[in-house]
């Protein structure tokens, strides 16, 4: 038999998802199996409906059951609508559409009422196809949509019926009732979750034990590089996936801009090697410094100041937040190289290509510009 869900109870499952409870957890409180719940949850993608409400106008249960007293003591319908202080038509049509004068009933009218004022809105992207189009191909290209949302307000500032919310796009993705984008949109988003995810509980884990030999502590890296004014201060970091297969990731705290290196190793040579050959060939302008985690995969720091004259700073051991800039950027590449993967298959063309990408998309922090403009436009300046 299938299981019913009290109103409660389903308040109960979508608020413990967004607190980023799991489905087993959530089906032990409800003594039910976690298909149910998932299957709750699938149908709006993971997110809460907006509680229905009734329209002021509309009759209550309360004017049902005067209604069907009314009807039992053989009063007129003009009678009962003015007992209730509602017109003789609105009476007439409620106790036609429910049976007539001998077999009405207010709770079976009641429960009609509710289940036939179901009526949902057109979604925005069915009644506007350009939208629809535009937002599908910027879906496709794995722009986030509030990347969208962003920059259609700003390249199209005047035109009200192109601006969309990115609630609105995720929403269209994940609501099942919605057919104007398909859920199968969900794999260009960057988790790529079929559900809309709650929020995930971190855990702590204990500092390493990596020397870096004569490496100069984040601690005592200028207070200027803070404050993300000037170009030329990079964060990096290894993506790695499987057959021992490394990319190298540097990303510039102003303006974003990505850049990735195919590494023949992850040993400190091959990384040395790689950073020395990408700033050597970029104007002083651009390299400034470096912040760097723990990794023995740049013992060879002070070789690499020597040659480009950048000061490397490290992180403290197991501070990803120290550089999160560079953590927010190996997020976004692992939509295109996933983990567990092979990444000594890609090129270093292929790998260029999706740089390009993530350097050609709008970004919030900058106004909804991107990481290729504003780098551009400060090396103009400077220039």
């Amino acid at each position: 038999m299938k299981r019913m869900f009290s109103e409660q109870e389903r308040e109960f499952v979508f608020d413990s998802w967004k607190r980023g409870v799991g489905f087993s957890e959530i089906a032990q409180q409800l003594d039910t199996k976690p298909g149910t719940v998932f299957t709750m949850l699938r149908d709006t993608g993971g997110i809460k409906p907006p509680k229905r409400r009734r329209k002021a106008t509309h009759l209550t249960l309360a004017e049902r059951e005067e209604i069907r007293a009314g009807l039992s003591a053989k009063q007129s319908l003009r009678a009962i609508a003015k007992a209730l202080g509602r017109s003789p038509s609105t009476i007439s049509r409620e106790v036609n559409r429910n049976r007539g004068s001998r077999h009405y009933k207010a709770v079976s009218a009641d429960n009609r009422a509710w289940r036939k004022a179901r009526r949902p809105k057109p979604c925005l992207l069915d009644t506007n196809l350009e939208l629809k189009e535009l937002v599908t191909e910027k879906l496709t290209l794995n722009w986030s949509p509030e990347q969208i949302s962003g920059w259609v307000k700003e390249s199209m500032p005047n035109r009200d019926s192109m601006h969309i919310s990115h609630e609105t796009i995720y929403k269209t993705i994940y609501y099942r009732s919605r057919s104007a984008l398909s859920h199968l949109m969900a794999s260009h988003l960057r988790r790529s979750h079929s559900l809309r995810q709650g929020k995930q509980h971190s855990r702590k884990r204990q500092p390493g034990r990596i020397n870096i030999i004569d490496g100069v502590s984040i601690r005592e890296r200028p207070k200027h590089i803070d404050n993300r004014k000037s170009l030329g201060h990079w964060e990096g970091d290894l993506i790695s996936g499987s057959k021992n297969t490394h990319i190298a990731t540097l990303v510039d705290r102003k303006s974003r801009y990505t850049v990735m290196l195919k590494l023949k190793g992850k040993d400190a040579d091959s990384v040395n090697k790689a950073l020395m050959a990408y700033f050597q060939a970029l104007p002083a302008q651009l390299r400034k410094s470096l912040t760097w985690d723990r990794g023995m995969e740049l013992a060879k720091h002070a070789e690499l100041t020597e040659l480009t004259g950048m000061p490397v700073y490290f992180c403290d051991a197991q501070s990803p937040w120290q550089r999160g800039t560079n953590e927010n950027t190996n997020s976004l590449i692992r939509q295109y190289f996933p983990k567990k993967t092979c990444l000594g298959q890609h090129s270093q063309q292929r790998i260029d290509d999706v740089a390009e990408q993530l350097n050609t998309r709008p970004r919030k922090i900058l106004g909804f510009k991107t990481p290729k403009q504003v780098i551009e436009m400060d090396v103009a300046l400077t220039g």
